[in-house]
């Protein structure tokens, strides 16, 4: 079994795809709100925790749907039949994650 790739962005990438300012994500790192690893001095901050911290807080999931990773998400919509995923391969763990 593959293990599972751990994806981790700079604070002004995390601020870029998430619609906030670096500050905002500064202090949910004092905070302790996400989890993250210092590389070469500079903060790489798992994705999963800033996905999971941009669900909790009302305002911050507003400016991630509005001015982040959201805005895209009408543009991804799958119209083509041919290449939507088949319901009845999708796995019921692969939904959730």
């Amino acid at each position: 079994m593959k293990p599972k790739e751990t994806i981790r962005l700079s604070v002004s990438e995390a601020a870029r795809i998430f619609g906030v300012s670096s500050m905002t994500i500064r202090r949910a790192i004092k905070d302790q709100e996400v989890t993250y690893v210092v590389v070469q001095g500079r903060y790489k901050i798992n994705f999963e925790s800033l996905l999971r911290w941009s669900q909790r807080t009302t305002t911050v999931r507003h400016k991630r749907d509005h001015d982040g990773i959201g805005q895209f998400v009408e543009q991804w919509k799958i119209r083509n039949r041919l290449f939507s995923p088949n319901p009845t391969i999708v796995k019921e763990d692969d939904v959730h994650t």
